[in-house]
């Protein structure tokens, strides 16, 4: 998985996209496929993303998903037509082995990168591991949750940055981290999404700031970041999750062009 991350001739960063969270056959195939021809365009070596449920969420009525095995089966429908990998979040020792036969690689999401026992469970599937920074950690103390997937025997591992808690209802993207996880010897990743929520509104529903999604982006390219990962919907006013911090999909060929341009010149420093 890693060879085909670093796959692009031009040096360009790779790309883990797509919903927040299955919400139907259709939906998934139809967001995969727009973003599979922009990518092939750019050369930019492309990962679907999609929850198959969301466990995290700030009320009991939230929406958590279609029903397990019905939207790993549409993950694996997704492989299968475009020849991607796919990538989705898992929350229990138990799950790594479901999600595993169904996906390329297993996202820990950033509430859960401490918990060992779901770190080795993980890696024993023998796929990789992004782990999510945790919003309460240093970027120096995830070399620990690193190094608990590669002690139990898997190599194959990534970070992913998505924002330091900042206040009560806000969250700050620290750039020094970016070179300070690389030091690790593995990819990291940048979630110019999740990194622009606003959580712990009072009315239950997670806030965010769509509009700097390019800012926080470009910077992170600028910065040397590995990859990027963004949540992104047709209609995400009408997305059952995450909407308010995610990317209109029609705006997301213009912003990999321009992404691609400033990797283009960081390359040449």
């Amino acid at each position: 998985m890693l060879r085909y991350l670093n796959s692009s001739s031009t040096g360009n960063f790779f790309l883990l996209a797509g919903p927040c969270v299955i919400e139907g056959e259709e939906m998934a195939l139809d967001i995969a496929e727009y973003i599979c021809n922009i990518t092939a365009k750019l050369n930019i070596p492309y990962v679907f993303k999609g929850s198959y449920r969301k466990a995290n969420r700030s009320r009991i009525d939230s929406f958590t998903g279609i029903g397990d095995e019905k939207a790993l089966k549409i993950l694996r429908k997704v492989r299968e037509t475009f020849n991607i990998p796919v990538v989705t979040d898992i929350h229990t020792e138990e799950e790594a082995a479901i999600a595993a036969e169904y996906v390329d690689i297993l996202q820990i999401p950033a509430f859960l990168c401490r918990q060992t026992e779901l770190l080795i469970a993980a890696a024993r599937t023998g796929k990789m591991v992004n782990i999510k920074k945790g919003q309460f950690l240093s970027p120096e103390a995830m070399e620990h949750a690193v190094r608990k997937v590669m002690d139990a025997g898997n190599n194959q591992v990534a970070i992913t940055e998505r924002g330091t808690t900042f206040g009560y209802q806000d969250l700050i993207v620290d750039y020094r981290g970016i070179p300070a996880m690389q030091k690790f010897g593995v990819p990291v990743i940048l979630d110019a999404t999740h990194s622009l929520q606003q959580p712990n509104q009072p009315a239950g529903v997670t806030g965010g700031r769509p509009d700097l999604i390019e800012t926080i982006a470009r910077a992170g390219i600028a910065t040397g970041v590995d990859g990027l990962f963004i949540e992104t919907h047709r209609e995400p006013s009408m997305a059952k999750s995450d909407g308010a911090n995610m990317l209109p999909l029609e705006q997301l060929p213009e912003l990999l062009k321009r992404l691609t341009a400033i990797r283009t010149v960081v390359n040449t420093f």
